[in-house]
């Protein structure tokens, strides 16, 4: 390890860059599922552009989260129980 950080510090930094990770996918689909429905669609172009600038924002959130959660895994020397589960099911598609 190149910090004196113990493994137990680094696992519950993981676990609370992973439970955030959890809550940013689910309100950037929140936001994205409100741009794509008709029935609660935004009143004007500018509500709609709005949203759509959030669900980014939300989404490049995300992307730090998921490179910090590398690190962490890196820093354990290995992948972390669970997280290749929570990587399968990610929203975003890798470009």
């Amino acid at each position: 390890m190149s910090t004196a950080r113990s493994r137990a510090v680094i696992r519950d930094e993981l676990r609370l860059v992973e439970d955030d990770l959890t809550q940013v996918r689910r309100t950037a689909a929140s936001l994205r599922e409100r741009v794509g429905e008709r029935a609660d669609e935004p009143t004007d172009p500018a509500e709609r552009a709005t949203l759509i600038e959030n669900a980014e924002e939300q989404e490049a959130l995300i992307e730090g989260l998921e490179a910090r959660r590398s690190k962490l895994q890196a820093e354990l020397g290995g992948r972390f129980p669970g997280a290749g589960r929570r990587q399968a099911s990610r929203m975003l598609p890798r470009g």
